[in-house]
């Protein structure tokens, strides 16, 4: 199976990070890549407003004394997440703090769930908690690049 490219957008809609792992997919030059970003932003949005409001739930009745607190964590609208055509899937996971990772794979590329928390993960390990990144700037961090190239590989 082949894992096309990574891309990542700040909360703010800016490409911070793009990677290609494989041939494939139609070569862009910067100013696409940033557009493409940017526009995957905004329609990120817009799908994220047009998803229906999840079912309120009931009120705790007064028989049940015991009832827990309403959760903080209620299930939130997440937007536009998978896009399949017959050449690619694109796949979009967004994190709590707007982070979207968008991963292009081919359409039948198997546990794309646990490839995107395996990135997150390495994400996290080797750009997050580097003292030298600053967050919404772009992303150059060998030890990432190595990371990725070494999970991605084992995936190909």
């Amino acid at each position: 199976m082949v894992v096309f490219a990574l891309f990542i957008i700040s909360k703010s809609g800016g490409l911070i990070y793009n990677r290609e792992f494989h041939a494939g997919l139609q070569k862009l030059n910067s100013n696409d890549l940033l557009m493409l970003a940017g526009s995957f932003h905004g329609m990120h949005a817009i799908t994220k407003s047009l998803c229906p409001n999840p079912p309120v739930p009931p009120p705790p009745s007064s028989t049940n004394a015991a009832s827990l607190a309403p959760s903080p964590f209620t299930h939130r609208a997440t937007g536009l997440e998978v896009l399949e055509t017959s050449q690619f899937r694109m796949q979009c996971f967004q994190t709590l703090t707007g982070i979207k990772f968008l991963l292009f794979t081919e359409p039948q590329q198997p546990n794309i769930d646990t490839m995107m928390k395996k990135i997150y993960e390495l994400y996290a390990d080797f750009v997050m908690k580097n003292p030298f990144y600053t967050v919404e700037m772009p992303i150059r961090c060998e030890k990432f690049d190595r990371g990725l190239d070494g999970f991605v590989k084992l995936r190909g």
